[in-house]
């Protein structure tokens, strides 16, 4: 097995970088991809070193990050509260399928973004050498 080893001066002027998916209308996973989040945060965090982290929801997963029916939502607050490290990203494309579905597009919690298409959002960042999990 090969391990690169770099400079500690280049390694502490990069934060680390991770991407975690939530596609599946699934609590179980829902909470997961929060538990990974503050995981990983804490870690590093405990390191002395900085990451960023970012959530991205898209088909059944975009629940999580619905204002009308996130079934995390409280937990989900707290993080947007006391955790700047750790961003939301809903997929455009399905939020446009949910209104058209429902009449009327659904709201987001405040403080969630969006990009357009949530798997070319997680490809730009993998191309960008950040780490994609999906739990």
């Amino acid at each position: 097995m090969l391990i690169a080893t770099f400079p500690a001066s280049s390694r502490a002027a990069e934060p680390h970088r991770l991407a975690l998916q939530i596609s599946d209308d699934d609590l179980v996973k829902m909470r997961a991809v929060l538990d990974v989040a503050a995981n990983v945060s804490r870690h590093y965090s405990g390191q002395g070193e900085d990451v960023e982290i970012v959530v991205v929801a898209f088909n059944g997963g975009l629940d999580m990050l619905l204002d009308d029916r996130s079934p995390v939502k409280e937990r989900l607050l707290n993080f947007l509260k006391s955790m700047p490290n750790v961003s939301f990203v809903a997929c455009g494309n399905t939020l446009e399928t949910l209104a058209a579905k429902e009449g009327t597009r659904p709201p987001l919690i405040e403080g969630i973004s969006v990009t357009q298409v949530g798997v070319a959002a997680l490809m730009n960042l993998a191309e960008k050498n950040w780490t994609i999990v999906r739990p």
